[in-house]
C-alpha cells in the first residue's frame, strides 16, 4: 500500500513515516499543499495522511480540492487543534477520518487500517486464498499450516497481489502500489520480489498461486481465478538464476 504523507514538522514526519515503512507501506513526504496536490495528481495513492496546518494551501482546502476531482482515496486527517468545529470543518472538507495530536503510532496505523479495509469492502481482514492465509493486521502469512517469514517490501507485494487476486497487475501498478516515488523503473526490483516471494509462497506445494504472464505483468491466483486465462508460471530454476 501507498501513502501521501503531509507533514510539515519534519520530526513528526519521520516519526509516522518509520512506522509505516515498519509495517510495510509505501511512504512519500510532503511537507506543503501544493506540493500535496501536485503529487496526487500524479500518482495513485491507497491513503493520505494529512496534517491541518501546513504552508501554502491548508489541510482543509487540500481536501477540499482533492474531492473536487472526484477522487474517493481515503484521507485521514492530523492537527493539534480539538475543537469540534475543526474536526467537523476537516469531516465537512471530505476527511474520512480525525487524530487529534500527540498521538501514537499504534492507534494511527489501526486507524489507517480501518480506512483502508472500507476502501477493499468485498477484502476482510484475514484474506483467504486456498491454503494461503493473510492475517493483514499482524501481517502474518502461513500456507497449509506452515508460518511464511516475508520481508517488509514482500510482504506488502503479496498483499498487493492477494487484494487484487485474479487481475494481471502489470510492473507499472505494482511500482505505483508498493514502492515509493524514488522507485528506478528501469530496476529489477519487481521481479526480483516476485522471484523470492514465489519461492516462499510456492515452494513444496503442488498449487502455484503466483503466476506470470509475459508481456503484461503478474497475478495471484488459484486455478479457478485463472480459467479460460492463459497465465503462465515462470521457470523455477530461471527464477532462481535471475534472484541477483
Amino acid at each position: 500500500m501507498r501513502v501521501l504523507l503531509v507533514e510539515d514538522d519534519p520530526r513528526i514526519a519521520r516519526f509516522i513515516s518509520k512506522g509505516l515503512r515498519e509495517q510495510s507501506y509505501a511512504v512519500d513526504v510532503t511537507a506543503d499543499g501544493e506540493d500535496a496536490l501536485y503529487k496526487l495528481a500524479v500518482n495513485d495513492y491507497d491513503a493520505v495522511i494529512l496534517d491541518l496546518m501546513i504552508p501554502g494551501r491548508d489541510g482543509f482546502e487540500v481536501c477540499s480540492e482533492l474531492r473536487a476531482t472526484g477522487s474517493n482515496v481515503p484521507v485521514l486527517m492530523l492537527t493539534a487543534r480539538d475543537a469540534v468545529q475543526d474536526r467537523v470543518r476537516g469531516l465537512d472538507a471530505g476527511a474520512d477520518d480525525y487524530l487529534t495530536k500527540p498521538f501514537e503510532v499504534a492507534e494511527l496505523l489501526a486507524r489507517l487500517r480501518a480506512l483502508l479495509r472500507r476502501g477493499h469492502a468485498v477484502q476482510p481482514a484475514t484474506i483467504t486464498i486456498a491454503d494461503l492465509i493473510i492475517d493483514t493486521r499482524p501481517h502474518r502469512v502461513t500456507r497449509g499450516g506452515r508460518k511464511i517469514e516475508l520481508t517488509a517490501k514482500e510482504y506488502a507485494l503479496l498483499e498487493y497481489l492477494a487484494r487484487e487476486r485474479g487481475r494481471v497487475l502489470s510492473r507499472a501498478e505494482i511500482a505505483e502500489h508498493v514502492w515509493d516515488e524514488n522507485f528506478d523503473p528501469f530496476s529489477n526490483l519487481i521481479d526480483v520480489n516476485i522471484n523470492r516471494l514465489r519461492r516462499k509462497i510456492d515452494d513444496g506445494f503442488s498449487t502455484p498461486l503466483i503466476h506470470t504472464r509475459r508481456g503484461e505483468g503478474y497475478m495471484l491466483s488459484t486455478p479457478d481465478d485463472s480459467a479460460g486465462a492463459e497465465t503462465e508460471t515462470e521457470n523455477r530454476s530461471e527464477s532462481r538464476s535471475k534472484d541477483v
